[in-house]
């Protein structure tokens, strides 16, 4: 495959990397096997992996541990792994899925990420998974510290702190299959819409409303804006 050249691997079984391109779409047109079960495996293996880096590089409590690690594996940041390394131009669509762009589609893009991390993990161990991980993530997370770091939620909650309003999150659709469901959230203070996000969880849609709750510039309290909390 060419992504394995590119990114310098050499297979033992290359069956593996062929799995972790083909989404459900294509392997049900196809009858082949879909990524769900490295995906699976994947995921816990970037925990791992991100656990280890933040162990050894950051001077932090277990705390501060676990929550930078949840914004260094949620779908925002496996999208930008996957896509600075090119992964999603080798993703195997079915015909459907192909047309409506699943190829840049986030969900899509990040799950074939972590089946990447787990056909590697399978095929050539731990050790060079964890390489691969110094080598091409390390640099993606340290660039996008900034914004993988930013809790949205918590800045909001923040800026209201001081004012007896109340803030809440409502959720005002939900579409898509069980498996790839898309959650449409509103944020309301004084049950007065702020923002929409989407997402494909709740916890995501609601990160996402309140960032756009904030990108208004809207001064919800005193005269900071969520600029002065986000640098």
């Amino acid at each position: 495959m060419e992504i394995l050249n590119l990114l310098q691997i050499n297979p033992k079984d290359e069956k593996l990397y062929e799995i972790a391109f083909t989404h459900s779409s294509y392997a049900h047109e196809n009858q082949e096997i879909s990524y769900e079960r490295l995906e699976f495996l994947g995921d816990a293996v970037l925990q791992v992996l991100t656990s280890n880096y933040l162990y050894n590089n950051k001077e932090l409590t277990e705390g501060e541990m676990t929550k930078l690690r949840s914004y260094y594996v949620c779908e925002d940041a496996l999208y930008d792994y996957a896509i600075s390394i090119g992964l999603n131009e080798y993703i195997r669509l079915g015909r459907g899925e192909e047309i409506s762009g699943g190829k840049f589609r986030k969900a899509i893009v990040a799950d074939v990420f972590e089946a990447f991390l787990g056909a590697i993990f399978l095929d050539l161990g731990f050790d060079y998974v964890n390489n691969f991980f110094n080598k091409y993530i390390v640099a993606v997370i340290e660039k996008n510290k900034k914004l993988i770091n930013t809790d949205y939620k918590s800045i909001l909650q923040e800026l209201l702190q001081t004012e007896k309003r109340t803030l809440k999150y409502v959720v005002i659709s939900e579409d898509g299959p069980a498996h790839d469901k898309t959650f449409k959230v509103e944020v309301r203070i004084d049950d007065i819409v702020y923002g929409v996000g989407s997402g494909h969880s709740k916890k995501q849609a609601e990160q996402d409303a309140a960032k756009a709750a904030l990108e208004k510039s809207i001064t919800i309290a005193g005269d900071e804006s969520w600029e002065e909390h986000t640098k």
